[in-house]
């Protein structure tokens, strides 16, 4: 599913208009964004949860020459899933 089917479906679901489901899943997109650069976490209850994990800095290698290389610290988006959505899927 990609971003328009993902879009027709919440109009479809909620009976509201396609331009008005696009800004909805925007605004959601934006928020759950900011939380997550301010290092807060984003808990759906039966969806799951959004959180940021710290990556540590670390050495690693260029698989093309073997040369060592410094890999810096960096921050990646983690996502969880709650109960009720492991449950809905098995």
């Amino acid at each position: 599913m990609n971003k328009n089917e993902l879009v027709s479906g919440i109009a479809d679901k909620a009976g509201i208009k396609k331009t008005d489901a696009e800004k909805a899943l925007k605004a959601f997109i934006e928020v759950v964004t900011d939380e997550l650069k301010a290092g807060e976490k984003v808990q759906l209850v039966g969806f799951g949860t959004f959180e940021t994990a710290e990556r540590p800095a670390r050495e690693g290698r260029n698989p093309r020459t073997g040369e060592t290389m410094k890999i810096e610290a960096s921050k990646s988006p983690k996502f969880k899933a709650g109960k009720a959505l492991k449950d809905a899927i098995n």
